[in-house]
């Protein structure tokens, strides 16, 4: 009997040291990573208000948040400028993997949208080197966390690019799609700071 509970007890041993861990190995690589890449979205943030006058002349197209009317949300839809992938709260249903999977596909998708825009107006060079950088430190906190790379819908940019007939769409868009990016930037700066906690927490566990 006393074998047995012996052997049981190496065996349940065995299993939890072996068993691959939940939480993900966020090792120094990451955390400056992650730290380079908040840096950089507070950069951006600061450097759309001058983008959007050096690039959108059009009367009424302000950053004002209470400027926006039902008609450049119904601009969205007849452009068809997508939204950014959410991003949510750190969960067992939202995990690290999903978070910077999305930091990386709504960075790819304005940095493809400002490509567009870019060739015809000036103003945005700036705003997608910035989001090249983004997208650098991103893939380093996802190859450092051993995460997955995540899908990209790279048709995004291409349906923007048919459906601009005017200056005027192309002066909506860049207002879209810089209004857009704000809000993403803000939502970005929240999920990197939650993904310091959520370090703090994981090496709580072990």
């Amino acid at each position: 009997m006393k074998l047995t509970v012996v052997a049981l007890l190496h065996y349940f041993l065995f299993a939890v040291q072996s068993a691959p861990t939940s939480s993900p190995n966020l090792s120094p690589a990451f955390r400056e990573a992650a730290e380079r890449a908040k840096t950089l979205v507070e950069k951006i943030l600061r450097d759309i208000p001058r983008a959007h006058a050096a690039s959108v002349t059009a009367e009424g197209l302000t950053l004002d948040p209470a400027a926006h009317s039902a008609n450049l949300q119904m601009m969205v839809t007849s452009l068809g400028i997508p939204a950014a992938p959410v991003l949510k709260p750190l969960s067992e249903h939202f995990t690290l993997d999903d978070c910077v999977s999305r930091m990386s596909a709504g960075s790819r998708l304005y940095q493809g949208l400002l490509g567009v825009l870019s060739e015809k107006l000036s103003g945005l060079s700036d705003l997608r080197a910035n989001l090249r950088d983004l997208l650098t430190h991103i893939t380093m906190m996802q190859e450092a966390a051993q995460l997955g790379g995540g899908v990209f819908n790279q048709n995004s940019s291409l349906d923007l690019a048919h459906r601009l007939h005017g200056n005027y769409d192309v002066q909506v868009a860049t207002h879209l799609t810089l209004t857009q990016l704000r809000s993403f930037c803000h939502d970005l700066i929240r999920s990197l700071r939650a993904v310091a906690a959520y370090r703090h927490r994981a090496a709580g566990t072990r």
